[in-house]
Formats: C-alpha cells, structure tokens, sequence
C-alpha cells in the first residue's frame, strides 16, 4: 500500500468521525442556544474542542494528498473544466479550510465566554454548512 492510499484511508476514516463530532456539536450548540439561561457547558466546550480538532486533523491530511496529487503533474487548467475534479481540488479544500477557520473562532469564543452569543451560533453553523457543502457524500456513502 502506497503513502497516498493510506492517507485516503485516514482522511476518510477519519471524516466518518468528523461526522458524528459535527453532530453532537449542533445539538450542543442549539441546545445551549435554546436553553434558559444560554450558559455555556462542559458538553459544548468539550464538542467544540475536538470538532475543531478533527477539522484541522482532516484540513492537514488533505493539503498532504492534494500537495501529493499536484507533484504527479496534474494540469490546473483540466481540473478547471472537469466539475469533478474542480470540486475535489478547488472548492472541497477551500471551503473546508474556511470551515476550520471559523470552528477554530467559534472554540475561542466558546472557551473565553461564559454565556453563548447569536454571533457565535451563526458562525458555527456556517462551518457545519460550508463542511455539509464540502462532503463528498456520494464519494464515501457511494450513491
């Protein structure tokens, strides 16, 4: 097995991970946002906390395949015009790379506060949306 195909593996493996994290951190967030005093908890820091982690742990393992994919000489210009390899090489990385940034924000803003603001909740759901956008779902659930 060669250095890219294992990192396929763990970069998939792991998004099944990413998943159930990315899960348990909207439940987390809502219910922290729907309830009565808004404070935050031990749960949301927790599901925040390695929600980020595994986007970043996700985010390095693609640079690496996607550095690896571009030194066997793949053409910019054919990835451009092929909507497949477009959304693998150009919007799946982008977007994932902002979804990093803002969960990265989002458990700053977590940790620091003591009571959970709309700000906060809008920006950790456009980084579950920029990451349901970015899934290759029929790639790992086949369709």
């Amino acid at each position: 097995m060669d250095f890219y195909n294992i990192l396929l593996n763990a970069h998939k493996g792991f998004g099944y991970l990413e998943l159930l994290l990315v899960a348990l951190f909207v439940i987390a967030l809502l219910a922290t946002m729907f309830g009565f005093s808004g404070k935050v908890n031990k749960f949301l820091k927790k599901t925040t906390l390695f929600t980020m982690i595994f986007f970043h742990i996700q985010f390095l393992l693609g640079i690496i395949m996607l550095v690896t994919n571009f030194t066997k000489g793949l053409n910019m210009g054919e990835v451009m015009k092929n909507a497949a390899l477009r959304f693998q090489y150009v919007e799946h990385p982008f977007s994932m790379l902002i979804a990093a940034v803002l969960m990265t924000i989002v458990n700053k803003k977590v940790k620091s506060n003591d009571t959970i603001s709309l700000g906060v909740v809008i920006m950790g759901l456009i980084a579950v949306g920029l990451f349901a956008f970015a899934f290759p779902w029929t790639r790992v659930f086949g369709a």
